[in-house]
């Protein structure tokens, strides 16, 4: 008797799983990107944000919650209801970098969140102001060793991928440029504008409008190819850094425990939207990024195996989790 009983309830609760993804979604939906307006995740975000909206009759908002090297928004997905309605614009820095950045850190990135579908892979370029007095990569090196601790760098935040490009573009090249983490790229990109800092390693989604309009100089993409948006500009590995290569990711992804069904329309949904015209001028042909749209056990997958990554980058980069 009490297993005939256990057996109903759990079909029950099945069966009130499906009706719930049948409706789903029945309000708007609230989806977080971790990092400031008008950077590349933002771009991302939003997006997606609109293909969602139109494919699931709900207005999908954007809140964005930047800080702590996207932390902040991260953790607040971390803790919402499991139930579809808040989603996160899920990215290397927080889910594969910032668990070796903090020893307490209030969010787990393999046990708090359910994947979704990883959206993009994508690459950073080496950018400086225009009167930079560099024509070539080693004319920047020889600048930048003869003037150790005094050139800056711009980033996202401490632990964001143009961070680590520094730090490793520091490393091979034995060079000592100073970090400036900003809360966001379009902070840093303004700083980088304004003379503020020396250089930068921006996405290239938002650096190639400063790039076209003549206000920064590329000198190399961080990529083991050569970004499609910047077909003229060399990886750093053709200009001779043989072993510089680092590209990161967005993603779509849930609060732990978000029923399977919902998670398999939404994964649809985004890799509908990723084969879409619009989308792709926009995000790959514009933006530089590679398009994915995998599924959530194969974006599980990439999770883990860059956890590793990052874990000996930031050891070789000697940071000491805060």
């Amino acid at each position: 008797m009490l297993l005939r009983t256990l057996v109903a309830a759990l079909l029950c609760a099945a069966t009130a799983v499906q009706a719930a993804a049948g409706s789903y979604p029945t309000k708007p939906i609230r989806f977080i990107c971790p990092y400031a307006p008008g950077g590349a995740g933002d771009i991302f975000t939003r997006t997606i944000a609109q293909k969602l909206t139109e494919a699931l009759g709900q207005t999908v908002v954007v809140d964005n919650r930047a800080g702590a090297n996207g932390g902040i928004g991260t953790d607040l997905v971390a803790k919402a209801p499991a139930d579809g309605y808040t989603l996160l614009m899920g990215n290397s820095g927080p889910m594969t970098v910032n668990p070796h950045l903090y020893r307490k850190l209030p969010y787990d990135p393999v046990r708090d969140f359910a994947p979704i579908t990883q959206g993009t892979s994508y690459m950073y370029v080496l950018v400086v102001p225009p009167a930079a007095p560099v024509k070539s990569l080693p004319d920047f090196i020889k600048l930048l060793q003869s003037k150790p601790g005094q050139m800056t760098y711009g980033s996202t935040g401490i632990g964001g991928g143009n961070h680590l490009s520094g730090e490793l573009f520091n490393l091979m090249t034995s060079t000592k440029s100073i970090h400036v983490p900003y809360t966001g790229s379009a902070l840093a990109l303004a700083a980088l504008l304004g003379g503020q800092i020396n250089y930068m390693f921006d996405t290239v989604i938002t650096a190639v409008p400063q790039l076209r309009a003549g206000k920064l100089r590329a000198i190399g993409v961080s990529g083991a190819k050569r970004a499609s948006a910047l077909p003229d500009v060399p990886t750093l590995q053709e200009l001779g850094l043989k072993d510089f290569a680092l590209t990161q990711w967005q993603a779509v992804v849930a609060p732990a425990g978000t029923p399977r069904p919902l998670i398999e329309r939404l994964n649809r949904e985004v890799v509908k939207a990723l084969k879409m015209p619009d989308v792709i001028d926009r995000l790959a042909t514009q933006g530089g990024n590679e398009l994915v749209g995998n599924t959530p056990e194969q974006f599980a997958q990439v999770i883990n195996s860059d956890l590793a990554l990052y874990g000996r980058i930031v050891k070789a980069a000697g940071i000491q989790p805060q």
